[in-house]
């Protein structure tokens, strides 16, 4: 099941960039043989100012055709990392292909979009940067795929 992050803006080279080529180098090596990745990054930026319904135009076709839809957004669904884990497990078990993981810009992914979206994905109550949620995205799929490999590094 191949991953795809959407997000909004580009991310220039520093810790951030660093970090999340980092854990998706992880993802994909613990991920190939659980069925899960590659995973990679798609970005789209509104050079012309639109808002959020012109950013979602631009997240929406970046989107694979046919690709499952989980949007980050705070109103979103708390999870544990072992439950998402389960949840990446099961779009995989149930024959997806594709899931596209949204990651909107600073005023979040527009209602159209969001009523659009299989499934919502919420980091907690609080408001994140989105380049910050990029590396907190990057690290719980890595995460994930050490929790169903039966790997070491989830701790609960």
């Amino acid at each position: 099941m191949r991953l795809h992050i959407v997000a909004v803006g580009r991310l220039r080279a520093g810790p951030e960039k660093t970090l999340i080529d980092d854990y998706l180098t992880r993802f994909d090596r613990t991920g190939r043989a659980l069925g899960l990745g590659p995973a990679r990054v798609i970005e789209v930026e509104d050079r012309k100012g639109g808002g959020m319904s012109a950013e979602a135009v631009l997240l929406e076709k970046a989107v694979p055709q046919g690709a499952l839809i989980c949007a980050l957004d705070e109103r979103g669904k708390v999870e544990t990392s072992p439950d998402f884990a389960m949840r990446l497990g099961t779009w995989r078990d149930t024959g997806r292909g594709d899931v596209a993981l949204l990651i909107g810009g600073a005023d979040g992914i527009d209602p159209s979009l969001r009523a659009k979206a299989d499934h919502a994905l919420s980091f907690g109550k609080m408001v994140w940067p989105h380049m910050l949620v990029r590396v907190m995205l990057a690290e719980q799929l890595y995460r994930s795929a050490s929790i169903l490999a039966g790997g070491p590094y989830h701790r609960a």
